[in-house]
């Protein structure tokens, strides 16, 4: 009888279990349709927007009908000055990612293998300075830099940011240079390289993954940075694309150019999107190193 039982129990789990895979296998992707769904509508509709005449701008239609570039003409204008601030905006980040990564490389590297007093104090500190909100450090940065000469330049840009950069890139580092065995240096020493060459020649190349993601997490933060390139410059040739997109103007006084600005943002968004695309598997790779051991 327990043998039947036991005979009926198995052969019905059996039939049900395929149904059951089926269903969750439904429910996950569905799960994550709904998430890119909900991620890629905002850029969608900004996409459409772009897309649309001046006079059907508040059209709600999917598609846009017809298809116009008046505002991509609109927004390379001489008058506007988008193209130098899209350049100003490559300096900034560009210069901000690079300083970050050589600064946090060496301060990660240090905080994840030397042993000191006050380390722990210290790390905290780190990336308790990345919680305070830029405006807090706005005002007295811009006094700082207007008695020193530096107002609209890109020192004034690079410098503050690095404010955020620079903890982020140090946190992330430091995690990553932690999972890394000991063992690697020692062996390269062994093997006649000095400290520093094992550094450069065996942990550099394999932190490679680590460094790059944070480059691109750091790149991102300094590329969508405005409150700070809004307040150090005035300008136009100094502003960043943020800045510019901001004070885009109509026709008229009164007349908000929604077509013009969504066209910039198209532009602006657009570089980010294929680099993480380009480089989606040395990102996905640097986020997953060290979890699994």
């Amino acid at each position: 009888m327990t043998t039947t039982l036991t005979a009926r129990t198995t052969a019905i789990s059996t039939r049900t279990t395929p149904v059951t895979a089926k269903w969750r296998s439904g429910l996950l992707y569905a799960s994550v349709a709904a998430v890119v769904a909900c991620c890629l509508a905002p850029f969608y509709w900004m996409l459409v927007s772009s897309l649309r005449r001046t006079s059907d701008i508040f059209d709600t239609s999917l598609v846009p009908s017809p298809v116009s570039f008046e505002n991509y003409r609109a927004v390379f204008d001489p008058a506007q000055g988008f193209g130098q601030a899209l350049l100003n905006s490559l300096v900034v980040a560009g210069v901000t990612t690079v300083l970050a990564l050589v600064l946090a490389t060496f301060t990660a590297y240090a905080m994840a293998r030397l042993e000191f007093r006050g380390k722990r104090l210290i790390l905290t500190l780190v990336i308790a300075t990345s919680m305070f909100p830029v405006v807090s450090i706005v005002v007295p940065l811009l006094k700082l830099f207007t008695d020193v000469g530096w107002i609209n330049t890109y020192q004034a840009m690079i410098v503050p940011s690095m404010s955020f950069a620079l903890p982020l890139a140090v946190w992330n580092l430091t995690a990553f240079f932690r999972q890394m065995p000991d063992e690697l240096e020692h062996a390269a020493m062994v093997d006649g390289c000095t400290r520093g060459q094992a550094f450069r020649k065996v942990i550099i190349p394999l932190a490679a993954p680590g460094i790059f993601t944070t480059a691109i997490i750091t790149f991102i933060a300094a590329w969508n940075e405005f409150l700070i390139a809004l307040s150090m410059t005035n300008k136009p040739d100094m502003q960043t694309a943020p800045v510019a997109i901001s004070k885009f103007t109509g026709a008229t006084t009164y007349e908000t150019p929604f077509g013009s600005q969504m066209a910039a943002g198209v532009l602006v968004t657009v570089p980010l999107v294929v680099m993480v695309l380009l480089f989606q598997r040395r990102i996905v790779a640097g986020l997953t190193a060290g979890a699994a051991k």
